[in-house]
């Protein structure tokens, strides 16, 4: 009797731990992004993903500074891709980090990103600004190069430019003699 009230108990606190499991389980969606690598960048994007929430989809990027200096921040744009349809409406958004010399981590932007991410969509990222304290990396016609990378011409290399950051930079120090 007290073995089959003990089967009985477990049976039914085994039952309660799986039904209670599979409710508090959220299905989550991740979507790998294919990344258009810009080598004359000073910031390398290594893993991208978009994982819908929601509220919208975030952005989480594996991303090294491969610059002397702090970078602050990026501007990239996200294009998805229909099999069907064609090139979609993407986005262009800036993002704010703070990103040591020679230092990696991965980052997930809180900015809920509204796009469609139907099954059989396809993703692609390319970093457009990069900015420090000190300087700003800014790729030469970004839209064109992307938009060729897209359609298969992987020969258009962009070029970037680097310019003296006036905003954010630190101040200087003058010493009068």
């Amino acid at each position: 009797m007290r073995t089959s009230l003990l089967a009985t108990v477990a049976l039914v606190f085994n039952t309660s731990v799986i039904v209670c499991g599979q409710q508090t389980e959220a299905k989550v969606r991740s979507d790998s992004v294919e990344i258009f690598q810009v080598l004359d960048l000073p910031l390398n994007v290594h893993e991208a993903v978009l994982t819908e929430k929601g509220f919208g989809s975030v952005l989480r990027l594996r991303l090294s500074n491969e610059s002397t200096s702090e970078l602050l921040g990026i501007r990239y744009s996200l294009i998805p891709i229909d099999p069907e349809r064609g090139t979609l409406r993407g986005i262009n958004p800036i993002e704010g980090f703070q990103l040591t010399a020679h230092d990696s981590k991965t980052i997930t932007f809180k900015t809920p990103i509204k796009l469609s991410t139907k099954r059989g969509i396809r993703f692609v990222l390319m970093l457009e600004q990069v900015i420090s304290s000190e300087s700003i990396w800014e790729v030469v016609k970004a839209k064109e190069a992307l938009d060729a990378y897209i359609k298969g011409d992987y020969s258009i290399r962009p070029t970037v430019i680097r310019v003296a950051n006036a905003v954010d930079a630190p101040p200087q120090t003058r010493v009068i003699y």
